[in-house]
């Protein structure tokens, strides 16, 4: 990231998929944060990562379970063990999972299920990394991810202005639906947060080709990765509380 720079990143959900594709992004960036923190719920399965982490010795591996309560304050505090008083610069909430389900498919299970993992989980990590994101914010001056930034992994399908653009949003009613929820969250904490000089966006990473987006995806990860990088890259005030796609386009609500 160029300067100022992002010194600290923690992403959630990092073992395959866009959050992988970040940490490699980020680690090979120039200059590249002094701490990228990879966090998944499964670092010993994690083949990719753990080759990563041994690459780029400013890759830290961290074992998180989004659902977890205690994991979340677990990790937090090996985090604070390793920034101190620098606090941590950028929180992505990438970690999340998807079920098609119809209208005719979904169940309650399956809706609370996609909303725990999708929606409750980014804002209870949110919550227990916000001492570390204020510490971070204290440092600098200005909005940006070289300060203090929550980024929330949504998608073009929690668009509720999109809904009749595309047929195929209608047969993911709980992912759907939760991203939706979590632009609230960013709506939220972008309000809230503001006065703390911390910023808040939902960002749309496109429609890749990943265990989530399938095999139709008209992108591959690596093709987008560097646009996400580089919105993140110019973040500012003018931007807390939008909904961004990989391009730095504002999408609609």
């Amino acid at each position: 990231m160029a300067q100022p720079r992002c010194r600290s990143v923690l992403i959630t959900g990092c073992s395959r998929g866009i959050g992988l594709g970040l940490v490699r992004g980020l680690a090979a960036a120039s200059p590249s944060p002094d701490l990228v923190f990879a966090t998944c719920r499964y670092p010993e399965k994690a083949q990719e990562l753990q080759q990563l982490s041994k690459q780029y010795s400013n890759i830290k591996l961290l074992q998180l379970d989004v659902v977890s309560e205690s994991s979340i304050k677990k990790v937090v505090k090996e985090v604070e063990e390793i920034v101190g008083d620098k606090g941590l610069n950028c929180l992505i909430n990438n970690a999340g999972i998807n079920v098609l389900a119809s209208l005719e498919e979904v169940t309650a299970e399956t809706m609370l299920t996609i909303y725990e993992t999708n929606t409750v989980a980014q804002l209870m990590v949110t919550k227990a990394f916000l001492p570390l994101l204020r510490k971070a914010a204290q440092l600098g001056t200005g909005m940006g991810c070289h300060r203090a930034a929550i980024i929330n992994m949504s998608s073009l399908a929690a668009s509720m202005q999109l809904v009749q653009a595309n047929e195929m949003f209608l047969k993911v009613y709980p992912y759907r639906i939760a991203k939706t929820a979590l632009n609230m969250i960013t709506r939220c904490l972008a309000a809230d947060l503001k006065s703390d000089g911390i910023l808040c966006i939902s960002l749309h990473p496109g429609w890749l080709q990943t265990d989530m987006g399938g095999n139709m995806a008209p992108m591959q990860v690596q093709e987008a990765i560097p646009g996400i990088l580089s919105v993140l890259d110019r973040l500012g005030e003018k931007e807390n509380g939008s909904f961004l796609d990989w391009q730095g386009e504002t999408l609609p609500w």
